[in-house]
């Protein structure tokens, strides 16, 4: 059970601070002090310094007969503005959207994320056949039709530092499990423009991606097709090319209207 026991750690104050705010998000209902220490393990006199900073501060206050805490106005005003200013994320999730109509397969975006690729969104198919992987999920570089994109823009010298401490794990038969090997794949990546998971991560799996275009230097997002190779063969996947690097134009065309002077610099 010491698993379900919430985790509030952090290299700063500061950080324990939004590790407990994390905690008291996900409550549906007041608390106490000694509800809380019962819920995290921590020191009863820690825990009543935290409440009072984060009282202080706004993010809690106290109903009823003083010993309950609930969410204050200033944590309350910050989710609702999270949500109704986060165009961002609900515009390119509307352009993953419509590229899942558009191709009838699950689309993930993904980014680089120290030696993994992290989806940071995805939309699933509604065929009754799919293979799941949930935003948050993380794949090996080396395996990742989005990691070896991310990969071919690195320097020779960078890419051999990287997958130094990479150890490249065989997860298929199709694996790329030799550097040399994978640094051929690389070459055609780079060459192409687009890049395969061709059943390297999961067995019945084909995955074709493209980066979303950076206004300036290395790009760390991409965006990808999936599906299972019953319905989605390499040359089918090239078929949907087109639209793929649609929707990564539209990507990086809201990514960069959010950032602050992209358009003048443009202009």
């Amino acid at each position: 059970m010491q698993s379900d026991v919430p985790k509030i750690d952090g290299d700063t104050p500061t950080m324990r601070l939004l590790a407990l705010l994390e905690v008291i998000a996900e409550k549906d209902q007041f608390f106490t002090l000694q509800g809380l220490v019962e819920e995290t393990g921590l020191p009863k006199p820690t825990l009543h310094r935290m409440l009072q900073q984060l009282e202080a501060s706004g993010m809690l206050q106290r109903d009823g007969d003083s010993r309950q805490y609930g969410t204050g106005v200033r944590l309350r005003r910050l989710a609702e503005n999270l949500l109704l200013n986060n165009t961002v994320h609900g515009a390119r999730h509307a352009v993953l959207s419509r590229l899942v109509e558009e191709v009838g397969e699950s689309c993930n975006i993904t980014a680089l994320s120290g030696n993994e690729v992290l989806y940071l969104d995805r939309v699933e198919t509604s065929a009754p056949l799919r293979f799941y992987l949930h935003p948050g999920s993380r794949v090996p570089v080396h395996c990742s039709a989005s990691g070896k994109l991310f990969l071919a823009q690195m320097s020779p010298s960078q890419r051999k530092r990287l997958l130094a401490h990479v150890p490249l794990e065989r997860f298929t038969p199709n694996t790329l499990t030799d550097l040399p090997m994978l640094e051929t794949e690389i070459e055609r990546v780079q060459r192409d423009g687009y890049a395969f998971d061709d059943e390297e991560f999961l067995p019945g799996l084909l995955c074709i991606a493209v980066l979303v275009p950076a206004t300036k230097g290395r790009s760390n997002l991409g965006i990808a097709i999936q599906a299972p190779i019953m319905r989605l063969t390499p040359d089918k996947a090239l078929e949907y090319l087109p639209a793929l690097r649609q929707a990564a134009e539209a990507i990086a065309a809201i990514d960069a209207e959010a950032t602050p002077g992209t358009r003048d610099a443009s202009a």
